[in-house]
């Protein structure tokens, strides 16, 4: 991966829409074209990719409380709320994923920096990772969904969601398949998942249950990648997550430098539901994890 881009930084910037003109003023290129990217605070970086259906916004918590001493980084997936949402299905593929966080990483500025995500984004910092083992210096990876044929989470019913989004719409599709009784979510993360959902392209996030969350890999199939995985990770999961748990503890098992917390009072969206919980284990990791080549 080439070294790091000019970041646009502004300490206390609320939002920043990275428009294309602007990233080829900075030399970044077309990487991170149609990308809305935010950067906020200074110090050493986390980037973090946010879960399906969510957005940059859902990282608000953790911009808070990390912002005085750590640059945290923060972006809205392809198919999501400001960013690009191709009409391509193949544009909405893992490897499509990874090179976005990829890019997001390459300009943050720092060239190690501790690089994690919710749900889905914790799967494509995974992916991201195993194929850019030396860069991070840290992983965060809260909520990871199983893989495909798992039977829970997601995985088990990307069709029939897509197909919701197709025929029936992103409200009635959310209803039924995103923050219903059946989705794992607590009351808190329920709301939360439905006020940010309706701002989405249905076509967006359609593409991405068929080309990436109904087809993903499971533990057991990357198994022999995540045995050298030789990076410091937290692993993070809500107690009340019955979809994601037994995955996570999966992952941290395999992870020869994991370390599991399981947040209590907390379902799928744990940053959400327990920010401060979040935020003191985030701020632990942080300091801990030592320097590349120290």
């Amino acid at each position: 991966m080439a070294g790091p881009a000019p970041f646009v930084s502004w300490p206390r910037a609320e939002a920043l829409a990275v428009l294309p003109s602007l990233w080829d003023d900075l030399g970044v290129g077309d990487a991170l074209a149609g990308l809305h990217v935010e950067q906020h605070g200074t110090g050493p970086a986390l980037v973090l990719a946010h879960g399906f259906a969510g957005s940059a916004r859902n990282w608000r918590p953790q911009v808070r409380a990390l912002r005085d001493s750590h640059r945290v980084v923060v972006y809205d997936a392809r198919g999501h709320a400001r960013s690009v949402a191709p009409e391509d299905p193949k544009a909405y593929t893992e490897a499509a994923l990874v090179r976005d966080l990829g890019a997001v990483v390459n300009a943050c500025g720092d060239p190690h920096p501790v690089v994690g995500g919710l749900s889905m984004g914790a799967g494509v910092a995974l992916a991201w990772a195993m194929a850019h083992s030396m860069v991070p210096r840290g992983l965060v990876l809260a909520s990871l969904p199983a893989g495909s044929g798992s039977g829970r989470g997601v995985s088990a019913h990307a069709a029939a969601f897509a197909d919701a989004l197709d025929h029936q719409g992103v409200d009635a599709a959310g209803a039924r398949f995103a923050w219903g009784p059946d989705s794992g979510l607590d009351e808190r993360g329920a709301e939360l998942v439905r006020q940010g959902f309706l701002e989405h392209p249905p076509h967006g996030l359609a593409h991405l249950l068929r080309e990436y969350l109904g087809c993903r890999a499971t533990l057991v199939q990357l198994a022999p990648q995540l045995e050298v995985l030789d990076i410091p990770t937290l692993v993070l999961a809500g107690e009340s997550d019955e979809a994601s748990l037994p995955t996570c503890r999966e992952l941290a098992s395999l992870l020869p430098r994991a370390r599991l917390e399981v947040i209590p009072a907390a379902g799928h969206v744990v940053n959400l539901a327990q920010p401060a919980v979040v935020n003191s284990a985030l701020r632990a990791f942080m300091a801990a994890v030592p320097e590349r080549g120290s």
